[in-house]
């Protein structure tokens, strides 16, 4: 079975290492035109989908702006994600979950597990019950070769009050979290299939990134105010395992499904250029 990690290689490598963000906002929908309710859900992400689905290695949906329509809400995540899928696109889903013992074991059978109907390739996680209550999702990621990215440095201004805090052994929290996910990496080729999510926008904060081993989420461009040039800053010496991730950026250029196309292109020329200068 192929790793999660090879598979966004290969796919990072053939169609370069842009992340779609799918955050159906309310105020996005009535900029489109669409009413905030199942049915224009279901039309803004057909409209995605027909612009992304076979230009981007992988796409981000939002959960929470699914799970806020109720039932019909996640039926058209379901829907969603299976679209990608159908168009060759590997699915990031935005969950942030975190928890322990039983409860965690449930998050990760319900995203992780191939006989799940919101079963994606990856999720997001929050480690701030200790990185090792996520143990569940790391072992049924790994025996159904799906990936785990969890959360390091954060592009909220509130991140750094937690995420910067030091504990006994003279690392940061944050540090903490990047070397444990670097263990779990170890040894994997070509990438592993646990990451980090660090913020374009957090800056050279003196945290080190250099052995993670694993794709690196870089939400923060776009409407959060980071630039492709920030990249070379804040994963300065790893950049090849950086995902870029744009959401409104992209988005607000719908319902055009040829505009939206064109921006999704232009987002990717740009971070393609950054990054491959900087690796080279």
């Amino acid at each position: 079975m192929e790793t999660f990690g090879a598979r966004l290689r290969r796919a990072m490598d053939e169609r370069g290492p842009l992340c779609v963000g799918v955050d159906p906002h309310p105020s996005l929908l009535t900029a489109w035109g669409l009413r905030d309710d199942p049915d224009g859900l279901a039309t803004f992400c057909g409209r995605v989908v027909e612009a992304a689905g076979d230009r981007v290695a992988i796409v981000k949906p939002q959960s929470a702006f699914f799970e806020r329509h109720g039932s019909r809400g996640i039926a058209t995540l379901e829907s969603t994600i299976r679209q990608f899928k159908d168009a060759g696109t590997l699915v990031l889903l935005d969950v942030k979950r975190g928890d322990i013992g039983s409860t965690v074991r449930a998050y990760a059978e319900a995203y992780l597990d191939p006989s799940s109907p919101l079963y994606v390739d990856a999720i997001t996680a929050s480690p701030y019950l200790g990185v090792g209550s996520l143990a569940p999702m790391f072992e049924l990621a790994a025996a159904h070769g799906g990936g785990v990215f969890v959360l390091a440095l954060t592009s909220n201004p509130e991140g750094p009050y937690v995420q910067h805090a030091v504990a006994e052994d003279g690392r940061t929290v944050a540090q903490a979290v990047i070397d444990e996910i670097s263990q779990l990496n170890r040894g994997a080729e070509p990438l592993g299939s646990f990451g980090l999510v660090v913020g374009a926008t957090v800056g050279v904060t003196g945290h080190d990134l250099s052995g993670v081993g694993g794709p690196m989420l870089a939400p923060g461009l776009g409407a959060q105010g980071a630039t492709p040039d920030d990249l070379r800053r804040v994963f300065s010496g790893n950049v090849s395992a950086v995902l870029p991730s744009y959401s409104r950026e992209v988005l607000q250029h719908g319902p055009d499904t040829a505009a939206l196309r064109a921006a999704v292109e232009r987002a990717q020329a740009e971070c393609r250029a950054v990054l491959d200068g900087a690796a080279g």
